[in-house]
């Protein structure tokens, strides 16, 4: 519900057809395989051809418009990140990819470490400042492997703004961390 939002929010300033981003963004995640399932990387045209499905079902739904919504979803995916071929996809691709940065993302971030029973930082380079991060292995790594870069990809300037908002959020987030824990290492730079 989060990328339909994000969606219908870009759409305001950057247009685009609703019957088309409702749909795609609603589906998107149809299916979701976890990152180390052999089928992750069939997730999108699974969650299309889901769509595709339904939507075919559903009486008053434009079945011109079932294409589109397929394309979207296939085009949609943030770690693939594929070209959008389309006003829409561009959107859906930058409303999913805003689910990566921000408050809700330093929450999935911290959740899914304690499920993984990942430590939330190195202990002796929290911040990375001396080593190349590694998401893979701490949790604060995320951060610099992905969270703060997220403004950079976007496809449209409402997205940018948002994205770039939400950085600045992070940016706090992790002065603050920095300040409450003590993780003071030497006389690094700034976070």
């Amino acid at each position: 519900m989060r990328t339909l939002a994000n969606a219908e929010r870009i759409a305001e300033e950057e247009g685009g057809d609703l019957e088309v981003l409702v749909p795609s963004a609603l589906f998107h995640d149809a299916v979701n395989y976890p990152k180390n399932h052999p089928l992750r990387h069939s997730s999108q045209q699974m969650a299309a051809d889901a769509a595709e499905k339904m939507l075919k079902s559903v009486k008053n739904y434009p079945k011109g418009k079932i294409a589109r919504v397929k394309t979207c979803i296939r085009e949609c995916s943030f770690t693939n990140r594929t070209s959008p071929s389309t006003l829409e996809s561009k959107i859906l691709q930058d409303a999913d990819a805003l689910e990566s940065t921000g408050a809700v993302a330093v929450m999935r971030t911290f959740a899914s470490a304690g499920g993984l029973e990942k430590p939330f930082y190195d202990l002796s380079d929290p911040f990375s400042r001396n080593r190349k991060p590694d998401s893979g292995k701490y949790a604060v790594d995320l951060f610099y492997d992905r969270l703060l870069k997220v403004g950079l990809i976007m496809n449209t300037k409402t997205a940018k703004r948002m994205a770039l908002k939400r950085e600045k959020f992070l940016r706090r987030f992790l002065r603050e961390l920095e300040n409450e824990a003590s993780l003071r290492v030497g006389s690094a730079g700034e976070v």
